[in-house]
């Protein structure tokens, strides 16, 4: 097989809509993968829609029609030769013509496509043109036509297999894109070619260590034949790739026969001929003493490559020439989860290689609107960040993208493991047999294309759909009409069965598996969603129940200082803090999409940290208030392992500068949330809860070894004076959770308002007040700082007179690379630490020893209050 790249040399025009005047006569440069925002913003003829409140100014584009354009010239073939185009993106109301001739109509931009091009490989030179519609206008032609289903937003988003995010969110932008969203190339073959390949592996009989197992991986191949030559036998060879060497594994298969190779240790062989006409086999290799794939946490990571080449009989030898091959990394793992039911309910427990996991993770969104703009190396730092937060699980949200080999391929590496979404999100969808069969293609196809990550872990059918129906008023509205249940519990399912039945499906995020007549969001079944955190109650409701699984919750924070003042001015265009109210300007509005976020920013702030009225000092304590209720959450949920099997926060990234509810901000700089989901998700980490109405210890330890030592608890003044001591030897076991009831004599000081618990365990530390900020008799200036030049940046060093609760340093505020390498550390009085900025710049060591750069919760006690915050306590108490 021969390819020809073809992504350069396109052209983009607009050829219908309500235009701007430059944008009506422009044929631009276009980069293919690309979208009109990306090629039109290239060319200096749209604002950066990040910026401002550019997005609403281009809401024309919405309405717009474009044509991509390049010439093609296709040599003359051989007899026997096919000529495909392969287009593996296009966003998303496509109609692709090459010369005259309309030669694929798609309207699903989840898919990709191959198509016979064979007749126009005669070498004249035709213009490819891909036309594509304005996607608003199809969406809700189909939506009219198929009947209105109701969402969670006023548009028409499920009429269409279009990023259903695309239409906004509410933390993302309305920009609706169109282009060719992935690669096109032309591909030449004879004979035969590799459709799809699927391999499955598993592994069993561990070692002690769980570094080496008893490997076998089944290599599932579909062959497309050629109409054009005879439908003769076919040969494939399969071999691996191992990390170490090892002996040459066995070969089988489940048609034709098989040969096992000599394999000289590190690449265990296996041959089998494919029949004349068969279109399919099966190779089976077994490898003993495989090494093993963990997620991150539990051991490494081995990858082995596989090789999968096609050829005819007589050019089989395996240096000869192939007409196909396939590579792609495994990693030899099982995975299963048990939702065997209980005492409790019905768990949703992740067993990686028979050991349960609790999960520590995130929910993953587009990590840029414009999705043609992520690079691999981008996706890199965001996963780093994933991991050195302490989080073994990304969710990928189903209201975005099947995401590029790229991301998969980072996950592998790191033993990340992925939750994937198919992608139904918040809404109703019709069942005609037009978009099931578009679903069904688009499932299939990236079930199989999926397969070798050793990082996919779980296929759930969706997020909050079937919620949606139940709660929502959807029912009312819907009257008859189909809704989705069909695809969440009929063909999604039936696809993963038959495509990759190694990976276990789940029906819909939240869920309670098995038991149809129970609330789809019932905490002690399944999966669960807390949004009346947030919405409605103070985060402290967050212990009010357990669930054995939430796999969605989180506060909102605005961006860091830099990112939101590098984007967001005030509607005057001077700087946003200079505005009379800046939460209320008009442009901050653009930039926080939630219904009443601001409200409830506030009211969620007002019992625990106060209302400052200073922008500067509200933008602090928000995101200070999002890192504490987060935390809270995280410290609650895994102190009831195992029967709370895991916690997936909303959400990790953001996709363009916003107050979101995420831990890393679109300029890729961590919000203080980052550092408390950092200590929360800890493998090792101490909490104070409540149980029986008494504050115990949580000691958890999400380690191979145990724990063991002195836990040592003191109760004290604020000021470190009066300390009263406690001392329990403690040995907690891997993998669990040690409960330790903290003494009476520590558990009830006489004045909470002057009282801090402190608990120390080796190098792990818990710092507990027993009321909040707002009534806790906190010294504004409490700290003593110094900062001095190290290499790479500066060492800041806090000393503590009495406690300093969360303790920060804002350093992209002098510097745009400036990043601290700790964040919101509590220090009793006394007590010492010291936070790390790296950064090119020249900085004043002086500023970053005060404010606004150095924060803590402390100066929020000295800064002045919006009027009203008592009515908002009140509120938030009731």
């Amino acid at each position: 097989m021969t390819t020809v790249d073809l992504t350069a040399g396109w052209t983009l025009r607009a050829t219908a809509g309500d235009l701007p005047a430059p944008v009506h006569a422009a044929v631009v440069p276009a980069t293919v993968p690309g979208d009109a925002h990306t090629a039109l913003l290239a060319a200096g003829l749209i604002p950066d829609p990040y910026v401002d409140a550019n997005e609403a100014g281009l809401a024309w584009v919405h309405g717009t029609d474009w044509e991509y354009r390049r010439a093609l010239r296709l040599d003359p073939t051989g007899e026997d030769e096919h000529v495909d185009l392969v287009l593996d993106g296009l966003d998303t109301v496509a109609d692709v013509r090459l010369g005259d001739e309309t030669i694929l109509t798609s309207r699903n931009m989840h898919r990709s496509y191959r198509v016979d091009v064979r007749r126009f490989a005669d070498g004249a030179e035709r213009d490819l043109v891909v036309g594509l519609g304005s996607a608003t206008a199809w969406s809700d032609a189909a939506s009219e036509r198929l009947g209105a289903r109701p969402s969670a937003y006023p548009n028409t988003f499920n009429a269409i297999r279009k990023m259903a995010c695309s239409y906004g969110w509410d933390w993302g932008p309305d920009l609706r894109t169109a282009g060719i969203w992935r690669p096109v190339r032309v591909e030449r073959w004879r004979v035969a070619r590799l459709e799809r390949v699927r391999p499955f592996v598993r592994v069993a009989d561990l070692a002690p260590d769980g570094a080496t197992g008893a490997g076998r991986i089944e290599v599932h191949v579909d062959v497309q034949r050629s109409a054009l030559t005879d439908a003769g036998p076919l040969v494939l060879d399969v071999a691996l790739d191992l990390p170490g060497s090892g002996p040459a594994g066995s070969g089988s298969a489940g048609s034709g026969s098989a040969t096992a190779v000599p394999g000289g240790g590190r690449a265990p062989r296996a041959r089998v001929e494919v029949p004349a006409g068969a279109t399919s086999a099966v190779v089976t290799l077994d490898v003993p003493d495989v090494p093993v794939w963990w997620p991150v946490g539990y051991g490494a990571q081995p990858l082995v490559g596989v090789e999968v080449t096609l050829s005819t009989p007589d050019g089989a030898a395996l240096d000869g020439a192939v007409l196909d091959r396939w590579e792609r990394r495994v990693g030899f793992r099982t995975v299963r989860l048990d939702t065997t039911p209980d005492e409790h309910g019905t768990p949703f427990v992740l067993h990686v290689n028979e050991r349960p996991v609790f999960v520590r993770g995130a929910n993953w969104i587009p990590d840029d609107h414009l999705v043609t703009r992520l690079t691999r190396d981008r996706l890199a730092r965001r996963l780093d960040q994933a991991v050195d937060g302490n989080l073994n699980l990304l969710r990928v949200w189903g209201g975005g993208t099947y995401e590029s080999e790229d991301f998969y391929d980072l996950a592998d590496e790191r033993g990340l493991l992925v939750w994937q979404d198919f992608l139904l999100a918040c809404a109703a969808y019709s069942e005609d047999d037009e978009l099931w069969a578009e679903i069904e293609a688009e499932a299939r196809e990236n079930v199989a294309r999926l397969v070798p990550h050793p990082s996919l872990v779980v296929w759930n059918g969706g997020n909050e759909n079937v919620w949606g129906h139940e709660d929502w008023g959807w029912k009312e509205r819907l009257g008859g009409l189909t809704w989705g249940e069909g695809y969440a519990r009929d063909l999604l399912p039936r696809v993963v069965a038959e495509v990759d039945p190694t990976r276990p499906y789940t029906d819909n995020s939240p869920y309670s598996p098995g038991r149809p007549d129970l609330h789809p969001n019932d905490p002690d079944h399944g999966t669960h969603h807390q949004w009346e955190v947030w919405n409605r109650v103070d985060y402290r409701a967050y212990r009010d129940e357990v669930p054995r699984f939430c796999s969605e919750f989180g506060f909102q924070g605005p961006p860091t200082w830099r990112t939101l003042t590098d984007a967001v001015h005030a509607v005057d265009g001077g700087p946003l803090a200079d505005a009379p109210d800046p939460t209320a300007d008009p442009v901050w509005l653009v930039h926080q999409k939630a219904d009443d976020g601001n409200g409830k920013l506030d009211r969620g702030m007002a019992p625990h940290l106060g209302v400052p009225a200073r922008f500067e000092d509200w933008h602090w304590a928000a995101q200070l208030n999002q890192a504490r209720a987060v935390a809270h959450a995280l410290d609650h949920y895994r102190s009831w392992w195992p029967r709370t099997a895991g916690a997936i926060v909303w959400q990790l990234n953001d996709c363009w500068p916003v107050t979101s509810w995420s831990a890393v901000d679109s300029a890729e700089r961590p919000k203080p949330l980052w550092y408390a989901m950092r200590r929360a998700f800890a493998p090792r980490a101490l909490a104070v809860v409540e149980r029986d109405g008494s504050p115990h210890v949580a000691v958890v330890n999400d380690h191979d070894e145990p724990w063991r030592g002195a836990l040592s608890m003191r109760l004290e003044r604020l000021d470190g004076m009066d300390p009263a001591r406690g001392t329990v030897a403690v040995s907690v076991p891997p993998r669990s959770v040690l409960l330790v009831a903290v003494p009476a004599t520590l558990a009830r000081p006489a004045d909470p308002t002057d009282a801090v618990l402190v608990v120390d365990l080796g190098p792990e530390r818990v710092v507990h007040t027993f009321v909040e900020d707002v009534h806790l008799r906190l010294d504004p200036h409490a700290a003593e700082v110094r900062a001095e030049r190290c290499a790479g940046g500066y060492r800041v060093h806090v000393r503590a007179r009495s406690l300093v609760r969360d303790v920060a340093v804002l350093a992209d505020r002098l510097a745009p690379d400036a990043v601290a390498d700790d964040a919101l550390l509590s220090l009793p009085a006394g007590s010492t630490a010291t936070i790390t900025v790296t950064t090119a710049a020249e900085l004043d060591p002086a500023a970053l020893t005060a404010a606004p750069v150095l924060r803590s919760a402390n100066d929020l006690r000295a800064v002045p209050q919006r009027a009203g915050v008592r009515g908002l306590e009140a509120a938030a108490a009731r």
